[in-house]
């Protein structure tokens, strides 16, 4: 391809929306491309490197279906699909690479290179804290135009990193591009919350993720559909209850908020204040339920009594709080 070709594609790429299985059917703005050397890819395979808890540690995993999604493959043809547990304290041995090289089906010839490549990834997964490395495609192949030799090329990569591990890796959480992210999730990181927007329209203000978790399933339960997972933490403040609301209720689609808290580290009054403190900022007319259980409920009930505001509604228990939740949009 010449120059002025790849700057005539790249012209239309740029600007635009790019909409994939990963970005939604939203997509995502197109604001840089990555111009790379040709390729004649010979083979695709699939090579990951994964923490699993079923194994308590990382685990090599391996296909010679690459080029698509390993969801797919799982499901088609299981038997495709090769796993290698990592001995944590020993590392990856020779002889896991080599069974995982020839599962994939490399070339006799590019065994020892794939095996030093999955090496290698192991190496920047520990030392980068990551908690994913996917290659995929992992192939074979040789530089177009060239008389080269076949060899093994990573392709396309996707990383994931432990976020408890920023600390020591700043140069590549500096790396982290905002626009890209959904910007509720990017409010959420920097007050120090968990959100994940969903589809529903009853925002949930939890804290502890298993609560969050429970709290999102008997809102289904009652009838409702819940809009994020929020999970507050054990030590949330009142500023960041505050701020948390403002990112719950930022969501156009929600309609009514349900807060469930079980106050143990964290003092239910405390929450409440923020609650309370968000909702005559903000200026909102949003129904919020609320549940509070645990260290200073009753303190917190008062609160909540005292405010007056016609739409801040108190709840008994969970199952309470979930009904009242649901009768509130309907």
């Amino acid at each position: 391809m010449e120059a002025s070709e790849v700057e005539d594609f790249s012209q239309q790429m740029l600007g635009n929306t790019l909409v994939t299985k990963q970005t939604g059917e939203e997509g995502q703005p197109c604001s840089l491309v990555l111009v790379n050397e040709g390729l004649n890819i010979e083979s695709e395979k699939y090579f990951a490197i994964l923490m699993d808890r079923d194994y308590n540690g990382p685990v090599m995993v391996a296909s010679s279906e690459g080029g698509m999604d390993i969801e797919e493959v799982a499901e088609t043809n299981p038997d495709a699909i090769v796993t290698e547990a990592i001995d944590i304290f020993a590392g990856v041995q020779p002889e896991q690479t080599e069974r995982l090289a020839r599962a994939m089906g490399f070339r006799e010839e590019n065994i020892a290179e794939a095996q030093l490549q999955m090496s290698n990834m192991y190496d920047m997964f520990l030392g980068t804290d990551a908690t994913q490395c996917e290659i995929n495609p992992f192939a074979e192949g040789s530089y177009v135009g060239r008389d080269d030799a076949s060899t093994v090329f990573c392709v396309d990569a996707k990383l994931g990193f432990d976020a408890n591990a920023e600390f020591r890796h700043k140069e590549l959480f500096q790396l982290r591009d905002t626009s890209m992210e959904d910007a509720r999730d990017v409010e959420a990181d920097e007050i120090g919350v968990e959100y994940i927007g969903l589809d529903g329209n009853i925002g949930c203000m939890v804290n502890g993720a298993g609560l969050a978790m429970g709290t999102m399933d008997i809102i289904k339960l009652k009838g409702g559909d819940p809009a994020n997972f929020c999970d507050l933490g054990g030590g949330v403040n009142e500023a960041q209850v505050s701020a948390a609301f403002g990112v719950v209720a930022g969501d156009p689609k929600v309609k009514a908020v349900l807060v469930n808290i079980f106050g143990g580290i964290v003092q239910c009054d405390i929450v409440a204040e923020g609650i309370v403190k968000a909702y005559k900022n903000t200026g909102s007319s949003l129904p919020m339920i609320v549940r509070l259980e645990g260290t200073n409920a009753e303190i917190a009930r008062k609160v909540i009594e005292e405010a007056a505001i016609p739409t801040l509604i108190s709840a008994d228990n969970l199952d309470d709080a979930a009904i009242k939740a649901v009768a509130s949009i309907q």
